[in-house]
Parts: structure tokens; sequence; C-alpha cells
């Protein structure tokens, strides 16, 4: 059961979920794996491997986000965005997509399981303009870092932060970083019965 293996795996952090939050994501991964079929949202096409690789992925973060206003950029069927809103539901986020089909299942999971901290849009992250102060942009598997400055940096003020969710340490692509960006930190991420590397790249404007 999908319940017992999510309550396993949180077990093996510090992050604590109530009942709803739990059967919330659980509902989400049952919805991603009935739209899946259809809709193609996700390579991972197993649902427990969908806990392992999407939901801990994510979960992991949360409890690195400071401020109440966050965008995903690129974030498909809600990785890491769904996600992070059911963890932190004082936290708003924008999940922006250019695809209607992603968009139109994040806007079915947000009526299922009534998040009201979730507002999904359709459009390219260049022509989307923020109607709130974000206090960062998330992205996971979206672009490089010199791409994701590049295109997201209208959304943020020198407060904001850009926060990539990555696989190895990506040095490479922190050594291309243009001039008035900096990193303000590397969190190594532990996420549990996952067998790879996972890092949160945090990211700023140089004041």
């Amino acid at each position: 059961m999908l319940q017992q293996q999510l309550s396993r795996l949180l077990a093996q952090t510090d992050l604590a979920l109530s009942e709803q939050q739990q059967a919330q994501l659980v509902q989400y991964v049952e919805l991603l794996d009935k739209w899946n079929k259809a809709y193609n949202l996700t390579s991972v096409r197993d649902p427990n491997e969908m806990m392992v690789k999407h939901i801990m992925d994510s979960l992991v973060v949360a409890q690195h986000l400071k401020g109440d206003h966050y965008i995903d950029v690129g974030t498909g069927p809600g990785l890491p965005g769904i996600v992070l809103a059911i963890a932190l539901p004082q936290v708003n986020f924008v999940l922006l997509d250019s695809l209607g089909k992603r968009v139109r299942f994040l806007t079915q999971v947000k009526h299922a399981l009534n998040l009201k901290n979730v507002t999904p849009v359709q459009s390219r992250v260049e022509e989307y303009t923020p109607s709130v102060k974000l206090d960062g942009v998330l992205s996971r598997a979206f672009a490089s870092l010199q791409d994701m400055v590049d295109w997201c940096q209208h959304l943020i003020d020198d407060s904001g932060l850009f926060l990539a969710l990555k696989g190895q340490f990506p040095a490479d692509e922190l050594a291309q970083l243009p001039q008035g960006v900096r990193l303000v930190e590397d969190i190594e991420l532990i996420v549990p019965e996952l067998d790879a590397e996972r890092h949160l790249v945090v990211l700023a404007k140089q004041q």
C-alpha cells in the first residue's frame, strides 16, 4: 500500500506530516498514475517508484524554504510544487508550465486535493509577470542554472532566491554562471531509499 510506503519513508526523515497531508500525497500519486496513462506526464510508471523519485525527492526541499510566495517553473505534473504545497499549506505556489495538458492535470489536482495555496498557470516563463513579490523561483530538472537565471531573473528582486533541484553537484554549470549572480549555498539532500545524489543549489542576485 502506498500509505504504508509513505509512512516508512517519512520515518527516515525529520519531516512531520499530518494524516491529512499524507493522504493528499497518496491521492496525488494515484492521480498522477491514472492521468499518466493518457497524458504521459512522467517517465516513472510505477506508483511505488513515484513515491521515492517524485514525492520524497520533492519533500526533502520543504525545510529549506523561507517566505510565503514561490513559483515552480517548468513544473510539469507539479514537481516539486504540488508536493511542497501539501507539505507547506501556509506558503503559496504558482505552478508554471507551457503545456496545456499539464496545466489541466494540475487544475484537477488542485480541486481534488482542495489545495488553496496553488495557482496553476499556462505560460512561457519569459512571458509571465508575477502579481506578488516572490521569495523564490524553484526548478527541478527544468534547465541549466544559466538558462534558469536568464529566463527567470525578471521574476524576483534582489531579495529573492533561485532554488534549483539538481542531481549531482553542478560544478560546470556554477562555473558558467553569469555576472551578477552568486552561489548562496549548496545543500546536499538525503532522499530515503533513493540511490542517487541530490543537491539543492541556492543562488541570489549580487547586491
